[in-house]
C-alpha cells in the first residue's frame, strides 16, 4: 500500500487549517505590515522545495509555501473583513494599515 497521498493530503489539510488562525491573528496584531513575513517564509520553502530530495518533503514544503504566499492576500482581504465589521478589530491598535 502506498501512503504518500494520504499524508500529503492529510498535511496540506493541516496546513490550510493553521494558516487560516495564523492570517487572522496576524493581521489583528500587525495589521497587513506583516505581509513580508508571509513572503520571506513562503520563498524559503520554496527554496527548501527545490533542495530537498525526499518526494513527500519537498511536496510539503511547497504547500507550506504557496499557503504562505496565498496568505499575503488573504491577510488584505482579513482587512476588509474587519472594516465591514465581519472580525473584531484591534482597539489597542490605532492606525489600520
Amino acid at each position: 500500500m502506498n501512503f504518500t497521498g494520504l499524508i500529503i493530503g492529510a498535511a496540506t489539510f493541516l496546513c490550510i487549517g493553521v494558516f487560516h488562525p495564523l492570517v487572522i491573528k496576524a493581521e489583528y496584531h500587525f495589521g497587513t505590515g506583516c505581509w513580508w513575513a508571509f513572503l520571506l517564509l513562503g520563498l524559503i520553502c520554496i527554496a527548501g522545495s527545490l533542495a530537498v530530495a525526499n518526494a513527500i518533503a519537498s511536496t510539503l514544503l511547497g504547500v507550506v509555501a504557496f499557503s504562505s504566499l496565498w496568505s499575503i492576500l488573504e491577510l488584505f482581504k482579513q482587512r476588509e473583513r474587519v472594516a465591514k465589521g465581519w472580525f473584531p478589530a484591534n482597539p489597542k491598535r490605532q492606525k489600520r494599515q
